[in-house]
């Protein structure tokens, strides 16, 4: 995609993605953060690593997204332990 204004332009790269999907990992991520202790935990951990709310959420989703494709893939049931594992003790 190229912006040009003036004697300037700027050639990016737009990625294409399925909104639906996107919105609906974001709403998936968002209502997670009051009944998953593990993706609170997450959620908090990036938040404390300087991202924002919204970069946040898409970790989350993304790591969601990427639990229910592996319950998918092997015929799992969801485990919270498994999809978020606590610090190591010690």
């Amino acid at each position: 995609m190229t912006w040009a204004s003036g004697a300037s332009s700027l050639v990016t790269h737009r990625r294409i993605c399925n909104r639906r999907l996107k919105h609906v990992c974001y709403q998936w991520a968002f209502s997670a953060l009051t009944r998953s202790p593990g993706a609170r935990a997450l959620y908090d951990r990036r938040r404390e690593a300087g991202a924002t709310h919204a970069g946040a959420l898409r970790h989350l989703g993304g790591r969601l997204l990427s639990g229910l494709h592996h319950c998918l893939a092997r015929g799992e049931f969801y485990d919270e332990d498994r999809a978020f594992p606590g610090p190591a003790p010690g």
